[in-house]
């Protein structure tokens, strides 16, 4: 069972990727811990786009101290890791919002126990499966839980915009672990 089954079981939405990378687990999740989804030249891009309403509007999250300046892997509460095999992490939210409606999770036990109807919980975890010595299937999937009818209303129209983009974004993300571990930059 992987980390993302015991977190998030029960989902309606969700993204799965694979690569197959020449290299071991440890140096893939080494690859994947040094890995920053906005060193994506397709990630900043897109979330620029994505912002760009509430830039307009003047409400950008630059302005606020408890933010960074955008959304990234700093959004996301880390779950749990299981040595180099896995490592899970979450966020919770109305992440259809403008400013994403994000809700501030503590840790594993507050994902675990967040059910604030309105809102969805999202989980992403990246696994290291050795398929032979020196070959290793990087996994990286998401899944989204809506909390209530009102939460998968609102989600929805967001993940039919944002699908085609955000698996886009997560091939490549897989692509630059890939080449992290060739070029030995662990």
């Amino acid at each position: 069972m992987h980390l993302i089954d015991s977190y998030l079981p029960a989902y309606q939405f969700r993204e799965l990727h694979a690569l197959d990378v020449p290299t071991d687990p440890p140096s893939a999740m080494a690859a994947i811990l040094a890995h920053r989804p906005e060193d994506v030249r397709l990630f900043r891009y897109a979330i620029k786009l994505r912002e760009l309403p509430m830039r307009l509007l003047g409400h950008s999250q630059s302005h606020r101290a408890d933010q960074s300046a955008s959304f990234g892997l700093d959004n996301f509460t880390l779950l749990q890791r299981n040595g180099d095999a896995e490592i899970a992490y979450g966020l919770a939210g109305k992440l259809w919002k403008a400013d994403y409606g994000q809700v501030s999770i503590a840790n594993a036990e507050a994902f675990e126990a967040f059910n604030e109807p309105g809102n969805v919980k999202l989980a992403i975890n990246f696994t290291c499966q050795s398929l032979q010595p020196g070959l290793t299937r990087v996994t990286t999937q998401t899944r989204v839980q809506c909390i209530d009818a009102d939460a998968l209303r609102s989600f929805t129209a967001y993940w039919y915009l944002i699908r085609p983009v955000s698996g886009l974004i997560r091939r490549r993300m897989l692509k630059a672990i890939a080449r992290r571990c060739a070029a030995g930059a662990l």
